[in-house]
C-alpha cells in the first residue's frame, strides 16, 4: 500500500513540474495559436467544399444528367459510391475540427503542449508538426499498437 501511495505522489510530483518547468512563452503560444487557427480554417473550407458538392446536389445534378431518363444502374452505383466517400471526407474534416478546437481551449487553459497520458511535455517539434496533438510520440506510439 505504501509503494503505491508513493508512486501516486511521484506522479503528482511529474505533473506539477511539467507544467512548471519550461512552460511555453507567450510567443511561442501565441505560434500555435496562429498555426490552429489556419488549420481551422482550412478545415472550415474543407468542410463547406464538401457540403457544396454532396449535400445541395441531387444525383442527378451531381452526374451531371439533364435528360428525363433515368439513370443506369452503375452510374447511380458509382454516384452513390462518390456520395459516400465525399460525406466520410466531411466526418474526418468534422473530427479534424474537433480537434484542432479542444487544442485552442487546452491553450487557454494552459495545459497546451501537456500529453494526456503521461503528463510530459510534448516536444515542441511534433506541435509543430501536429499543432494539434494532445500525446507525446511515445504515448502515441503505444495507444497505435
Amino acid at each position: 500500500m505504501k509503494k503505491n501511495k508513493k508512486s501516486k505522489i511521484i506522479r503528482t510530483i511529474k505533473v506539477v513540474k511539467a507544467k512548471a518547468a519550461k512552460k511555453m512563452n507567450k510567443k511561442e503560444l501565441k505560434l500555435f495559436k496562429d498555426l490552429l487557427l489556419k488549420r481551422k480554417e482550412e478545415v472550415l473550407e474543407g468542410i463547406n467544399h464538401v457540403s457544396e458538392d454532396t449535400m445541395k446536389k441531387s444525383q442527378k445534378d451531381a452526374a451531371g444528367d439533364i435528360s428525363a431518363y433515368t439513370l443506369h444502374m452503375a452510374d447511380v452505383a458509382t454516384d452513390t459510391y462518390d456520395r459516400e466517400f465525399s460525406l466520410g471526407l466531411g466526418s474526418f474534416e468534422r473530427e479534424m475540427l474537433y480537434e484542432v478546437n479542444e487544442a485552442l481551449k487546452r491553450i487557454e487553459d494552459a495545459s497546451y503542449g501537456v500529453c494526456e497520458d503521461c503528463r510530459n511535455l510534448i516536444t515542441k517539434i511534433r506541435l509543430k508538426a501536429v499543432p494539434h496533438t494532445k500525446l507525446c510520440l511515445k504515448c502515441q506510439q503505444k495507444r497505435e499498437k
